[in-house]
């Protein structure tokens, strides 16, 4: 009976099933990808109608929001700002809601950065 023991040094066979090294492996976590809030031109939004879209929901200040507004207006669009998916979407249909609460056709899109 005290032939049966062994110490597993003393095992003349090369099995290392028994014997390992954990690995760990780390995920990296991917960034969710960024979306562009871009307000469009037309000819019938009054600017100050902008003006106060941006400031309410973009959280501009009143002369961050009349250079965008001047921007849109020159160059037919402009990037109001850089959101989350959801965050994006949500301000898109809120600047949406208030221009067609307000009787105004003015348009506010997203797009993946």
């Amino acid at each position: 009976m005290l032939q049966d023991v062994y110490m597993m040094a003393d095992r003349d066979d090369d099995d290392d099933s028994d014997i390992g090294i954990k690995l760990e492996t780390r995920t990296k976590t991917k960034r969710p990808p960024l979306y562009k809030v871009m307000i469009l031109n037309d000819d019938y939004t009054p600017m100050e109608f902008v003006v106060h879209v941006l400031e309410r929901f973009f959280s501009l200040t009143h002369d961050q929001s009349v250079e965008i507004m001047l921007a849109v207006h020159k160059k037919g669009l402009a990037v109001v700002g850089v959101f989350s998916h959801e965050i994006a979407e949500t301000k898109v249909a809120l600047v949406m809601d208030l221009a067609a609460r307000h009787q105004h056709p003015l348009q506010c899109t997203m797009e993946k950065e």
